[in-house]
């Protein structure tokens, strides 16, 4: 197989699943956001805390710049879209920033006051430590002109916003294939699976996809030159 051809193989699995990561992320951001804007809290897709007047308000508050979040992070992966468009790609970065913070806030919040468990509350405060921890450091590394660590670190923090949706197909599978779990056990599972499966796939993907292939090349280039015969 020529070169040429494996970069063609590898640029079309890469879109096929940057599509997919697209559609899902903006289907469900359509799906889930209009619930919170009726102003109605029996249209809330979550149990609510009966002891806390404001838990569909902080749920809002989470959900409209989470999902906005969702939607505009694909867009930061498109090398075209940084190359040739680098103000627009600067602008959704800066409005994908403060939606995460916004929602990292009442996520947190929502956590607090949640009644699905101290095991849940845990996930849920481990996901918002680490959402605005590498967002942070994202943040960080483009400021000092790393923009190779800043790709890195937002491919970290986008696997945690792209948890929204993995937590729902894993509930919707859980629900299907083990009813008799029960809806609490099955949720805790889904989120737990959600966050720890997201990271995973995202280190896979920097070290297979952006590590891997610097190595070689400084190889390469540290490699002494082949001498030949006179």
């Amino acid at each position: 197989m020529s070169t040429t051809t494996a970069r063609s193989i590898r640029s079309r699995k890469w879109w096929a699943m940057w599509g997919l990561m697209a559609v899902s992320a903006v289907g469900f951001a359509v799906g889930s956001i209009p619930p919170y804007l009726t102003g109605d809290a029996a249209d809330a897709p979550l149990p609510l805390n009966p002891d806390v007047a404001l838990h569909y308000l902080s749920l809002m508050v989470h959900a409209v710049p989470g999902g906005l979040a969702l939607a505009l992070g694909p867009m930061q992966f498109v090398n075209r879209l940084r190359v040739r468009r680098p103000t627009l790609h600067r602008v959704v970065g800066r409005v994908y920033m403060i939606s995460v913070v916004i929602a990292s806030i009442a996520a947190a919040v929502n956590a607090a006051i949640t009644i699905s468990g101290f095991a849940v509350q845990v996930a849920f405060f481990i996901l918002v430590m680490a959402w605005l921890h590498t967002l942070a450091m994202a943040y960080r590394s483009i400021r000092r002109g790393e923009v190779q660590l800043h790709r890195i670190w937002m491919i970290r923090n986008y696997a945690l916003t792209f948890a929204a949706v993995t937590l729902r197909v894993y509930l919707l599978l859980g629900l299907q294939l083990s009813p008799s779990a029960g809806f609490e056990a099955i949720y805790t599972a889904a989120v737990w699976a959600s966050i720890l499966g997201n990271v995973l796939v995202a280190e896979y993907f920097i070290v297979q996809r952006m590590l891997a292939p610097l190595a070689r090349r400084q190889q390469r280039r540290d490699a002494p030159p082949v001498s030949t015969p006179v």
